[in-house]
């Protein structure tokens, strides 16, 4: 499982992140912040740390991820200097902000901009009540906002960044359901005009990953088209796009898209919850997006651009899709 191995090659070296501009609370702040890490005031956990819902001195309410295990302190100092690197000179409505930083002996505390509604996945994946909150207005407002915030990343902000990790637990969602992109632990800038680049060490999270990348190596932009085409499969059909029952299937939404769509049948992937919305051919589409964008040729994959531009232009003709990535030889049952 490719589950966020932080020992990539690091292009920043620590101390320069870290004095990248993001302000330094002291770490009793944050002990009175969050009444000295409350359990009661835990909103989540991550594999290097847990997040804390506080409110600073002045009533601001932040979320605070906190690590402090020093077996482990190697792999997150490369994580908290990314976040350090990056948010502090991203600015977009769909990337959430960094507020500051903490470093105080082995612990590593960083302060974000607090999201009320929580992780995406907690809506996709989490209650049933929570679930049929979710019209195909406010998914799609979703996925135009992700959409957005990637391709700010990939060609506005100036940095080049490929974010590496695009899944719905690092969607967070503010108090009108707006999307922003969070978690850049293992995010890193990419040579414009250089249309791939070789990783030493293979990172991401297991279904999101492009099998260029996963197989070979190679990332580039087309590597994030297809963890937003996983990610945008996964919210039109409220299911993961891997198996979690096959530790070795990275496609499960891949092949059904592909089976329903040679079958004429694609409503089927739909959400139950969504099947009865007025919204059909609008859906219909992004499925069709979603297929261009996991593609198993990166090299035929939309760029980000041309997604924002497929989303916000109903009119725009959509190529056909081509053989999607991880698609097994049991191809022929899955439209059944």
């Amino acid at each position: 499982m490719f589950e966020r191995v932080h020992a990539i090659n690091d292009p920043f070296p620590m101390k320069e992140k870290h004095q990248a501009g993001s302000f330094k609370f002291t770490f009793s702040q944050l002990v009175d912040a969050t009444k000295n890490f409350c359990p009661a005031n835990q909103v989540g956990q991550g594999t290097f740390g847990c997040v804390y819902k506080g409110r600073l001195y002045n009533g601001l309410e932040v979320a605070i991820k906190r690590h402090s295990s020093p077996s482990q302190l190697d792999s997150w100092n490369l994580e908290f200097s990314n976040e350090n690197f990056f948010l502090t000179k991203l600015q977009h409505t769909n990337i959430v902000k960094l507020l500051g930083c903490c470093i105080h002996g082995t612990e590593r505390v960083l302060v974000y901009e607090y999201m009320p509604n929580g992780s995406f996945d907690e809506f996709i994946f989490g209650a049933r009540t929570r679930k049929t909150y979710l019209d195909w207005h406010m998914r799609s407002q979703v996925v135009k906002g992700v959409a957005e915030g990637l391709l700010y990343l990939h060609k506005q902000c100036g940095l080049y960044v490929i974010h590496g990790d695009l899944k719905p637990s690092n969607i967070l969602l503010d108090s009108d359901m707006n999307p922003k992109i969070s978690d850049f632990g293992i995010a890193r800038v990419y040579s414009p005009g250089i249309d791939e680049e070789f990783a030493d060490r293979i990172v991401g999270s297991t279904g999101f990953v492009a099998p260029e990348y996963r197989e070979r190596g190679l990332f580039s932009i087309k590597s994030d088209v297809y963890g937003f085409g996983a990610l945008l499969l996964e919210i039109i059909s409220g299911k993961r796009c891997f198996s979690l029952s096959s530790e070795g299937d990275h496609g499960f939404l891949n092949k059904r898209a592909w089976g329903l769509w040679n079958a004429g049948r694609l409503m089927k992937l739909v959400d139950p919850c969504l099947r009865g919305e007025s919204d059909a051919t609008e859906i219909m589409r992004c499925i069709q997006i979603a297929l261009l964008c996991v593609e198993e040729d990166a090299a035929n994959r939309p760029t980000m651009q041309d997604v924002v531009l497929m989303l916000s232009y109903q009119h725009v003709a959509l190529p056909t899709p081509q053989r999607p990535a991880y698609l097994g030889a049991e191809m022929a049952m899955i439209a059944t």
